[in-house]
């Protein structure tokens, strides 16, 4: 193809099939939340076939790609869509991290009284004390104790780091052109992924049954769980991309000059990493 022109893609049944989905996984939702009896099957079922149109659309995608229908510009929008994409994450947290941030540094010492909340703690709660972690005034979900950073969290942290190095490591065999080395560095860094997911189960288990501490024990818990829950199910679909570049890396889809692909999965990869640090700074450690 001449790098004059631009790839226009045959109509796509993807778009539509993933807004039924999403759509029947939304009526779901809201069902399953207040108690209906079809919510769950309904969020099945929509979960189904959005998972059904990621693969469907990734595989057209790949055979496009296998076939050289794209050039230059279309490798430079989808670079484009991939930064848009993780910006998007990014921001994601952002609130998250925004919402942890205003309820420890303003909400709770407006509750026990410092500054412009006096009158809320001589008037609502004057027994609170403020100081964090906290459930609030009401002792929402009762009393907890916190998961100590410098235990699991810290060799969890040290397990995702490494899934970055080795990944890194993958990415030179690749440009190398070296097909073993690649695909067993892949193969260590998946397993690194399933590490860091086996015992943030364990983490969660060990949270609601011996410590008491639940997404209904106030804002610490709330916002523990919010984090850390997001941040796994987002190491999960990394987990799941670098499978599948993984398989690729097998049947040799990728070159040392072309492999976005491949790059694409990596720079997610190192977006969850550079999260969690913030995550085991500000949530397990400060």
């Amino acid at each position: 193809m001449g790098q004059s022109s631009y790839f226009v893609p045959a109509t796509a049944k993807w778009p539509i099939v993933g807004t039924v989905g999403m759509f029947i996984m939304m009526i779901g939702a809201a069902n399953w939340l207040n108690a209906g009896p079809t919510g769950p099957w309904l969020f099945v079922v929509g979960a189904a076939i959005v998972i059904a149109m990621i693969f469907g659309w990734f595989a057209d995608v790949i055979r496009e790609s296998r076939a050289n229908l794209y050039n230059s510009a279309v490798d430079a929008s989808f670079r484009q869509g991939m930064i848009w994409f993780i910006f998007s994450e990014v921001m994601f947290f952002a609130a998250f991290f925004g919402a942890l941030f205003y309820a420890r540094i303003f909400a709770v010492p407006w509750l026990g009284g410092e500054g412009t909340g006096a009158m809320t703690n001589e008037l609502l709660w004057p027994g609170f004390e403020a100081a964090w972690p906290t459930h609030g005034p009401a002792e929402l979900g009762g009393d907890f104790q916190t998961i100590p950073g410098f235990g699991l969290p810290l060799i969890n942290t040290l397990i995702l780091l490494t899934s970055g190095v080795t990944l890194t490591i993958a990415h030179w065999a690749l440009k190398k052109e070296q097909r073993g080395p690649l695909v067993f560095w892949m193969i260590v860094t998946i397993l690194l992924a399933c590490l860091f997911l086996s015992i943030q189960s364990y983490e969660y288990v060990h949270a609601y049954r011996d410590l008491g501490l639940t997404l209904g024990s106030g804002i610490y818990g709330s916002t523990f769980f919010m984090l850390t829950g997001f941040h796994g199910l987002h190491v999960i679909i990394g987990t799941l991309m670098l499978i599948v570049i993984t398989i690729r890396c097998m049947m040799g889809h990728f070159s040392k000059k072309n492999h976005f692909g491949w790059e694409a999965a990596a720079w997610y990869w190192h977006f969850v990493d550079v999260v969690w640090l913030g995550l085991f700074i500000f949530v397990y450690v400060v």
